[in-house]
């Protein structure tokens, strides 16, 4: 499934995190999946949340740099090479996967994927595509 990821551009020093979590906190954001890069200077927070389009408006009056970019949202198998058979897939189309973070949710036996990946749209069809006797990712997210 295709969905929104909030990517909030900020300064590495303390506080900033709390800042951005307060925000959703005051707009009762359910916060599904962040991940943190970083360099000495600066961080880039990307977010999945139920309401990415006021998360977005929320953090621009805030005064943050915030953008919004389409990312792939999946679940697979908890267990070994759950993740490999599918990002195989993609290989053999040929389709890059710039970046990818996700999370187990030992009680339900799957984790949650998030690619940002070069062709969205291709990744999609090639992964929920049943044909080759798989059943291909669940995208509910």
């Amino acid at each position: 499934m295709i969905i929104k990821q909030i990517s909030v551009f900020l300064e590495n020093k303390p506080g900033t995190l709390a800042e951005v979590l307060s925000v959703l906190d005051r707009h009762n954001i359910n916060l599904r999946a962040m991940s943190v890069a970083d360099t000495a200077d600066f961080g880039i927070l990307r977010l999945v949340v139920n309401e990415p389009d006021i998360v977005e408006q929320a953090l621009k009056g805030a005064s943050l740099a915030v953008k919004t970019t389409p990312v792939l949202a999946m679940k697979v198998s908890d267990k070994p090479g759950g993740l490999l058979a599918e990002v195989k897939k993609l290989t053999a189309a040929g389709i890059n996967i710039e970046y990818v973070y996700a999370f187990a949710a030992p009680a339900a036996d799957e984790a949650r994927v998030v690619l940002k990946v070069d062709d969205l749209d291709a990744a999609e069809k090639i992964l929920n595509d049943k044909a080759d006797g798989g059943e291909g990712p669940n995208f509910y997210w």
